[in-house]
């Protein structure tokens, strides 16, 4: 920017601060006016800050301000603002802008200004400046703290902040190109703050009991001073002979000098013996190029190792977003002098100010009183000046504040939160890798440390070291932070440093942490379990009872004087009713039944003038249907329409449910809950390392290993070091079998250099060879090269494709698998009814899947999974609720037809609603039929259900079967049942079931065998623990309420919405939810414990086990049941030797119990005697049951168990080849656990 494009204004301003002529400024009698104004000027600038920007152009601070600083410190005022408006012009770009700008004309301002910094910080290069800064400071500092006035104070920030300024300000690339060793303009500067004392003040500041207010400053400015330097080098400098400094240069040369050298031996090697002036022609069999042939290779034979396909290609162009993350800054070294100045810092602050300054710092993090993200000087310090002790003649004193357990606790808080924040905010997520990279470094050092203090001579050291060591290796938080940082490794985010730095610490965590192994003959570490169970959303509170009709009646009565007096005009009423919501998402025409309520609430609040300007205003608001009257309506009309809104059983609208998320994961309306379970356990340090062979853990340190030629020996001894635990610890080498570390095993064999490189050469050799004898028995061996693999991969690699199901039976899932004709079935019944309107679609799929069991949370996720719908919102479910208006005459009347016109069909309900005019919900209609007087209970309403009959008694079926109920449905009906319209099964699931009826001897044993067969045993054995349970409470308490059913797991609730565990409760007289206001399915009050064990005893599963046990072998003796009031011996397993009748036998020890299931509401119930047939009662009742639903063709019934042998038992009689047949084969296999269920004595077949 010229001096003519500046702004007039600011031009006359820096003209009236003086001039400078050859070494002298003499300032203008306006300066200081001026440079007040210059700060006024500053504080009002644009947002491009073209202040700024002009006065760097100007160069003011080299030209003016620093002249007068110099040559008038004894002015104080002047001094004080020339400070204040330096401070101002070398801010930091980042806080000028808030952030780097993103479009090119912001982004150009910001280089602008950060270029005019850059100018400032060498002009700043000075000791004349330096000088006077601390002469100052020091002439503050001096000053007790009563005589310190708050001018001083305010000065000392200033100059701590003007250091900080400068030293904050990045080098110029372009122009500080020199080797190292060369002195940069931040040498410079730290040079000329060193010659001017202003280190010995910062340290002065650090150690000062009274200055411990800057502790945060002076650490700040610390950090910046250190910026290019490398602890362990600094510490490094001067020990030892001269020429040790360049130890490491030295090597790095002699790598590239063998390298060259082989590079000419080969160059040597391929050259031809004689010249040939022409490079000639070459086939090269085997190698095909683009068409058929082979590849033709016109250049010399020394060319061919170079020859590849991709020669002559454009390099594919990587996207930015994909790029791997930069370097922060360019490691380089500083010159010696200043080094060494540096190298003296460090070792007296860490001698009188570390330990002090650091727990200054941490109490202000602790009480946030720091500003934000300052935790990151705090951490940028822990690891530089451990890592100068431990190099330098390591003394734990120096650094005992931050070695503790509390040291590392707060670290690892820290590293876990910049590991979140940088998953979470994407935009920002550099720079909280890079907040990231400074944790991890200083965890890393503390591990050295620790490590360290396990080599120190004195014995307490030692032992304060194992202290750390036991505390740190016992919590689950420090063991599973590596895992955490190598599964979520980004290298578009993370730059390589912070890979090199994550494997060298997990290298030494994991042999610090198996020497603490080795010396223990067993360690317990705490164990941390997650259990997401799915709780229910918290219910709504109930509403209160509604009043009763003569409640009503008698408030009615108090209102009606009132009313008269609104009527007459005596009371007034209020203007400012409106009876709708405008800012509602609902329709205005749908709120009708909102106004209801409000009137029905007003007159039962006794609002009476309220409750009629809301009818008068309903009333012109929604004058069609009469609904609030008609629109001459008179005092008569409108107190009776206010009698009759009082009286009206309305209905309360719900809550507004939340919106359901788009993953389909999340459809069911409930959400998890985690709880943490802490345990101890004892650790193995090979199932620890173990959780390290995964493929992320295994990418990433091949990504490291892609630069061995530029690591460290050190980093590329822990990669390697890393990968041989993984291979041969483990014995996993075929986790390491991955075309792309092959391809840099490959490279790394043909560099020249590799013999500084012998434990990566080591390794290659040894993953080859494991390769190449696994490939000549495995010729998929080669296949797998091209994709990352897991253990269960390694493990059928090396044992065969399939042995891992074979040999280890796999958990099976709870929810079966869809086989590709289900899928098929499942797509055509989608297009089927997806384009039928008003009908649900999953509704409909469910009707008519073949397949049973299907939930419909299991078909909406595989139609979402299977791409037929983007999510779970794309199948709602159906709200229930309908408009409410009040009943009008007309529509009375039609309904007294309807009923009496339909009142001797066998579904009055359902051909009323098929034939009524206004759309009415079931409960409606059935609560205004009660109203009216039409019927007085409701199961006059329910569907009259037929049996079919075949000419056999009504107590028996054709085989012996006993009747259900009329609610029920036969075994034989099942399969037609569930094609029945919605509006049946509707009907069905509103009518309750008869509370005094009894479920039947045997009732719902068929089906709940089938239902066991398809998967459902869980939910069948928590049904039997809940009925069992309930028929123990009503024994001991002696009286019946209804129990409902809650099921708590989600297996159960899955159950509890299929129609054919539906159908089982209904035929085992289980209640559904009787209304709107219960949700959960109950155990009526009628049924007594006697009835409930028999429903029990129906529910439980007497089937084989497939698991493949022989089923010819006896089982072991069963134990018989105390027999009931009037029940024979004929269920014992044996008879006494007395003759006073059966004596029960104890329970046998092979019987065993089983465990609770999910979803009983409290301890389960002790194991249950199972019924075991005796061979004497080969002709009772049940057992020719169990024969008759055989010959049906129905659900097969379990075989009669053999009878037992033993002292005291009845021998077995041998069955009959007719008895034979009619059992059913059963499949080979071990029975599963017997339980024996308490029944009544079976009655004998009449004869």
């Amino acid at each position: 920017m010229d001096w003519y494009m500046m702004n007039c204004e600011l031009l006359a301003t820096c003209s009236a601060l003086g001039y400078l002529e050859g070494e002298v400024y003499h300032r203008e009698p306006d300066c200081l006016e001026s440079v007040k104004d210059l700060i006024r000027y500053l504080r009002h600038e644009d947002e491009t800050r073209d202040v700024r920007q002009q006065l760097g152009a100007a160069q003011i601070l080299q030209n003016d301000l620093l002249p007068i600083l110099v040559q008038y410190p004894q002015d104080k005022v002047l001094f004080d603002a020339i400070v204040r408006l330096m401070v101002n012009l070398t801010q930091p770009a980042l806080l000028c802008f808030g952030k780097v700008p993103a479009d090119a004309a912001s982004r150009h301002h910001f280089l602008q200004v950060l270029s005019y910094l850059q100018a400032y910080k060498e002009a700043f290069a000075s000791e004349k400046v330096f000088v006077v800064l601390s002469e100052k400071l020091y002439d503050l500092l001096q000053l007790d703290w009563e005589q310190r006035q708050e001018e001083d104070t305010l000065l000392i920030e200033r100059i701590l902040l003007l250091l900080r300024n400068v030293l904050h300000v990045p080098p110029d690339p372009t122009e500080e190109q020199g080797v190292d060793g060369d002195a940069s303009v931040h040498d410079r500067v730290l040079w000329a703050l060193h010659i001017s004392g202003m280190d010995d003040l910062l340290k002065f500041l650090a150690s000062a009991q009274v200055e411990q207010q800057w502790a945060l400053h002076v650490l700040e400015i610390i950090s910046l001073m250190f910026r290019d330097q490398n602890p362990e080098e600094l510490a490094a400098l001067g020990q030892g002979p001269a020429g040790a400094e360049h130890g490491e240069d030295t090597r790095e040369l002699e790598t590239l000098r063998q390298r060259e050298l082989a590079e000419k031996r080969a160059r040597a090697l391929q050259r031809p013996s004689r010249h040939s002036r022409f490079g000639g022609s070459y086939v090269l069999r085997g190698l095909k190029s683009i068409g058929d042939r082979d590849v033709v290779f016109h250049k010399g034979l020394h060319n061919l190792k170079s020859y590849s396909h991709d020669l002559g290609k454009e390099p594919q162009r990587v996207p930015r977003r994909r790029q791997a993350a930069p370097e922060s800054e360019p490691s380089r070294r500083s010159a010696r002098n200043v080094r060494l100045f540096l190298r003296h810092f460090c070792q007296d602050f860490l001698e009188g100010c570390y330990n002090r300054l650091m727990l200054l710092v941490k109490d202000q993090l602790v009480r946030e009183k720091a500003q934000q993200h300052d935790e990151t000087y705090y951490l940028w310090a822990t690891a530089f000046f451990m890592a100068f002790n431990r190099r330098r003649g390591f003394r734990p004193e120096l650094v005992s504040e931050t070695v503790s357990v509390r040291a590392f606790h707060f670290i690892e808080q820290n590293l876990t939160k910049y590991y979140e924040m940088a998953l979470m905010d994407k935009k920002e997520a550099t720079t909280w890798v890079r907040r990231m990279h400074l944790a991890l470094k200083a965890y890393q050092e503390l591990l050295r440390t620790v490590q360290e203090m396990d080599r120190s001579p004195e014995q307490a050291v030692r032992d304060s070291s194992q202290v750390i060591k036991s505390n740190i290796f016992y919590l689950m938080e420090y063991r599973e932070l590596f895992l955490t940082l190598f599964r979520k490794f980004d290298e578009t985010k993370q730059p390589r440093s912070f890979l090199r730095d994550l494997v060298e610490t997990a290298h030494l965590f994991l042999r610090m942490l198996e020497r603490f192994c080795r010396g223990r003959a067993s360690l317990v570490v705490q164990s941390k379990r997650v259990r997401r169970k799915k709780k229910p959303r918290a219910p709504t509170a109930l509403a209160p009872p509604p009043p009763s009709t003569a409640e009503l009646e008698e408030l009615w009565a108090g209102l009606a004087p009132q009313l008269q007096a609104c009527l007459e005009g005596e009371v007034p009423l209020p203007e400012d009713v409106v009876p709708f919501d405008a800012a509602s998402e609902t329709p205005v025409e749908e709120q009708r039944a909102e106004a209801l309520l409000r009137i029905q609430g007003c007159l039962r609040r006794s609002q009476v003038p309220q409750a009629l300007r809301l009818l008068r205003s309903a009333r012109d608001v929604w004058p069609e249907g009469d609904v609030f009257g008609a629109a001459d309506a008179g005092p008569p009309e409108e107190t009776r329409l206010l009698r009759e809104i009082l009286v009206a059983p309305l209905p309360r609208n719900a809550p507004p449910e939340p919106e359901e998320p788009e993953d389909e994961e999340e459809e069911d309306e409930e959400e998890e809950e985690e709880t943490v379970q802490v345990s101890e356990k004892e650790f193995n340090f090979l199932d620890y390392l173990k959780r390290f062979a995964c493929a992320p853990v295994v990418r990433a340190l091949v990504l490291l290993l892609r630069g061995y030629a530029r690591n460290s020996p050190r980093t590329n001894h822990c990669a390697a070091r890393l990968l041989h635990r993984l291979a041969r610890d483990l014995r996993m080498e075929p986790l390491l079998f991955q075309l792309s570390l092959f391809a840099l095993f490959h490279r790394l064999l043909s560099d020249p250099a590799a013999g500084a490189h012998q434990e990566l050469v080591a390794l290659a050799k040894f993953i080859l060879g494991k390769f190449f004898a696994l490939a000549a028995t495995n010729k998929k061996a080669f296949v797998e090269l091209l994709f990352w693999k897991n253990p269960t991969a390694v493990y059928e690699m090396t044992k065969g494709y399939g042995s891992l199901q074979e040999g280890e039976e796999a958990p099976r899932s709870r929810v079966p698998p869809w086989t590709p004709q289900e899928e098929q079935e499942l797509r055509e019944l989608y297009w089927k009814y997806k384009e039928v309107e008003g009908e649900d679609i999953i509704a409909a799929i469910l009707a008519h899947l073949p397949s049973p069991g299907r939930t419909r949370r299991q078909v909406v996720k595989q139609l979402v999974r299977m791409g037929l719908a983007s999510s779970a919102r794309d199948f709602p479910r159906e709200r229930k609720g309908t408009r409410i208006v009040l009943w009008t005459q007309e529509q009375e009347e039609e309904l007294t037809r309807l009923f009496e016109e339909f009142q001797g069909s066998d579904d009055v309900l359902g051909n009323i609603m098929k034939h009524l005019t206004a759309r009415r919900s079931r409960a409606r209609v059935v609560e205004k039929l009660l109203g009216l007087g039409l019927v007085s209970e409701r199961k006059e309403l329910y569907k009259k259900r037929r049996r079919k009959s075949h000419g056999h008694g009504p107590g028996t079926a054709a085989t012996g079967v006993p009747a259900v109920p009329a609610q029920d449905s036969s075994a034989e009906d099942e399969d037609s049942e569930e094609e029945e319209d919605e509006e049946e099964e509707d009907e069905v699931e509103e009518g309750p079931m008869e509370e005094n009826w009894a479920p039947e001897e045997g009732a719902g044993q068929g089906l709940a065998q089938r239902l066991h067969q398809e998967g459902l045993a869980g939910p069948l054995r928590w049904l039997e623990n809940c009925l069992r349970r309930a028929a123990g409470d009503r024994e001991e308490d002696g009286v019946s309420h209804p129990v409902p059913l809650v099921p708590l797991a989600e297996e159960n609730e899955d159950a509890m919405e299929d129609r054919r565990f539906q159908r089982l409760l209904r035929q085992l007289g289980l209640r559904p939810p009787a209304s709107e206001q219960e949700s959960f399915w109950r155990i009526p009050a009628a049924l007594t414990p006697r009835q409930l064990r028999r429903a029990a005893a129906s529910v439980a599963h007497h089937g084989p086990d497939p698991s493949g046990a022989p089923r010819d072998l006896p089982e072991p003796p069963q134990c018989p049941q105390d027999p009931g009031p009037g029940e024979g011996p004929g269920w014992g397993c044996g008879t006494s030797t007395s003759g006073d009748g059966p004596e029960p036998l104890s329970l046998c020890p092979s019987a065993e119990q089983l465990p609770a299931e999910l979803g009983s509401d409290s301890e389960s119930e002790e194991p249950v005697p199972v019924p075991v047939p005796s061979p004497v009662q080969s002709g009772t009742k049940r057992r020719r049951e169990l024969d008759s639903e055989d010959e049906d063709g129905g659900s097969s019934a379990p075989s009669p168990l053999p009878p037992p042998t033993g002292p005291g038992l009845a021998p077995a009689a041998p069955c009959s080849e007719e008895d034979e047949e009619d059992e059913d084969p059963q499949p080979r296999g071990r029975r599963k656990r017997v339980r024996c269920l308490e029944e009544d004595e079976e009655e004998e077949e009449e004869g």
